[in-house]
């Protein structure tokens, strides 16, 4: 039997337990698709990740994110827990604070800042696409979520697609108890990854609250879930929203599963950066 290097890094934390975990397994070229896919149905984790060598010399190393059912292309807490990892084994280091990570979603920059707490580390969100869904589609939503809905659901991809609700406040947003075979059901029909909702807080540390369900994906309740936050952003940028909360805010997630997720968000124009800190909780290595 051999071994791999493997990390389980909590991701948009800077306390192990109370973040988004991911698995990453580091030089993992000997495995197959299929090996990959079943390590990550294994670890059971909303998403596991393979750091690979590059196979364009404009990166500084591949990656390869799997939920417990599918590949993904884009995934926001994979990338920056697995960037933690790259840097914290040596296998790939920032050059002057820059990371550039090859993925199914192509070449994306990563940026690494040292702050007085540790690193900070942001991802450039892929441009999103953004629809409507249908009148039908948001009364089977508003009854999926036990809510009433004010403004319009939107259908967003960055990768991964999100419907994403605007609930109101953030006690509506805790308050939700979803039919996960509904928000099944309309993923499926919507052919997209889940459903995020999102309410404004007043808790004086963010200025939103986020919840996003894929039971689709096999994840019933993404903890802390970085393409729904940067899908959440591009509502608010398509909505004229953004104005209430800046080009730069923090959002949280988890709460409901016991965590506490922080997710610094950023805009610039068009383009949606989200990031975090990241701690490791796993060192080891993975018999194969």
């Amino acid at each position: 039997m051999g071994s791999l290097s493997f990390k389980q890094v909590d991701v948009f934390t800077q306390r192990p337990f109370l973040g988004n975990p991911v698995a990453v397994v580091i030089g993992a070229e000997g495995l197959t698709a299929d090996d990959m896919q079943r390590i990550a149905a294994w670890t059971n984790l909303s998403e596991t990740t393979f750091v690979l060598p590059p196979s364009s010399s404009d990166a500084d190393y591949r990656l390869r994110i799997f939920t417990p059912r599918q590949e993904l292309s884009f995934a926001g807490h994979p990338i920056v827990g697995s960037a933690h990892a790259v840097i914290e084994s040596g296998y790939a280091l920032p050059k002057n604070g820059k990371l550039r990570q090859e993925s199914g979603a192509g070449i994306i920059d990563l940026t690494i800042e040292a702050t007085e707490s540790g690193k900070q580390i942001f991802v450039k969100a892929p441009a999103p696409k953004i629809a409507p869904i249908s009148r039908e589609s948001t009364a089977a939503l508003a009854r999926a979520l036990d809510v009433r809905l004010e403004t319009a659901p939107l259908r967003i991809a960055v990768g991964p697609v999100w419907i994403v609700a605007d609930v109101g406040q953030a006690e509506g947003v805790a308050a939700l108890k979803p039919s996960l075979e509904a928000v099944a059901r309309l993923s499926e029909a919507s052919q997209a990854t889940g459903v995020t909702a999102f309410g404004r807080a007043t808790d004086g540390v963010s200025a939103l609250h986020v919840r996003s369900f894929a039971p689709l994906l096999g994840i019933p309740e993404d903890p802390v879930c970085g393409s729904g936050n940067a899908s959440v952003a591009a509502y608010l940028i398509h909505t004229g929203e953004l104005n209430n909360f800046g080009s730069r805010y923090m959002a949280r997630q988890g709460m409901q599963l016991g965590r506490d997720g922080r997710i610094a968000v950023r805009v610039d124009g068009d383009s949606i950066a989200i990031g975090g800190y990241a701690v490791t909780c796993v060192d080891g290595t993975l018999g194969i």
